[in-house]
């Protein structure tokens, strides 16, 4: 049967006896979508502003000029410190984990040694990008300085599509009836110019929004108040960790496509994603008045807007070292 006529049978179902009970699958994919999208609206939200930000603050914050031997020397012991620190600071949580000792102060103190290793190892990454050594140094500093440029011009791109997601969520989703169809005409304007371009344009636009949710839980790696969402580094992420953000990456890439077809409904109209993920969600009890009233959508802008406010205000500094870890005598 049609997916048109499956869901003119599910309409008059629906205005005679209320909302129906779904297929297995056609629930499964509901539930999915739901728990999905809850963290979809976390990381999409945040990773949709900093993802271009970040690429652009860490362009400013680059190296400006290869260091002396001298500061070299410096800056090396004054990281020699912190990492005997940081190695003191572990022994004594691991003797004090063996002694049964798992309270509050000691998680905390974990999650303190945590992240102060990991600025300690982008500080020395950033050394050792200040002073190239090797037979290839000048070779080496000229890719650096290029692989900063490539990253202010990928995000000013990624900074402008960020802009047109955010615009195109209020004007056409949150705001009843919608100022505009926006990214909808503009992918079909481009189907008028070649047939693919406005299926490459919207393709585009998905696989970015996915690209934001895998920046976002970068971000949030271990910056998280209550829970530790496993961190990612590129070069330098366990198996562990990796398995555990591709599951969610994955449960979240089933709301991309839910949140897609929503917003590109007058460019996707009749298509089998925008019925399954549009008509099956609206007929759970419930749960349908979180997609009715745009639920997912405000807090995916309400992030973006926080995150925004957050790197225009702290993104352009460079980390330093907490220590905030206290170690029990």
């Amino acid at each position: 049967m049609p997916i048109s006529a499956q869901h003119s049978l599910l309409v008059l179902h629906q205005r005679k006896h209320g909302p129906c009970v779904l297929p297995f699958q056609n629930m499964f994919v509901a539930l999915a979508t739901i728990v999905g999208s809850v963290l979809f609206a976390i990381f999409g939200g945040v990773g949709i502003a900093c993802l271009p930000l970040g690429l652009i603050f860490s362009f400013i914050r680059r190296p400006k000029a290869v260091i002396t031997r001298s500061q070299y020397i410096k800056e090396a012991t004054e990281l020699g410190k912190k990492a005997r620190e940081l190695k003191k600071a572990a022994e004594a949580l691991h003797q004090e984990e063996r002694t049964g000792s798992k309270g509050r102060k000691f998680r905390k103190n974990v999650k303190g040694v945590e992240k102060e290793l990991f600025q300690l190892e982008e500080d020395v990454k950033l050394l050792e990008e200040m002073y190239p050594q090797g037979e290839k140094a000048e070779t080496t500093w000229a890719l650096t300085v290029l692989g900063y440029l490539a990253k202010y011009v990928l995000g000013i791109l990624g900074l402008i599509v960020s802009v047109a997601w955010v615009t195109h969520i209020i004007i056409y989703l949150l705001i009843d009836p919608p100022l505009s169809p926006f990214l909808n005409e503009v992918f079909i304007k481009l189907d008028d110019v070649w047939g693919l371009l406005g299926t490459a344009a919207f393709a585009f636009f998905c696989f970015y929004l996915l690209l934001a949710v895998i920046a976002g839980a970068m971000m949030l790696g271990l910056r998280l108040v209550f829970i530790t969402i496993h961190p990612m580094k590129w070069g330098g992420t366990l198996m562990n960790s990796f398995l555990f953000n591709v599951g969610l990456i994955l449960l979240c890439s089933i709301s991309v496509i839910q949140f897609c077809s929503t917003a590109f409904a007058y460019y996707a109209q009749a298509t089998a994603a925008q019925e399954i993920f549009g008509h099956t969600l609206e007929s759970l009890r419930g749960i349908k008045y979180l997609y009715k009233y745009n639920v997912f959508q405000i807090a995916f802008v309400v992030l973006a807007g926080l995150t925004f406010v957050y790197y225009a205000a702290f993104g352009w500094r460079r980390k330093k070292p907490s220590g905030r870890f206290q170690l029990s005598t």
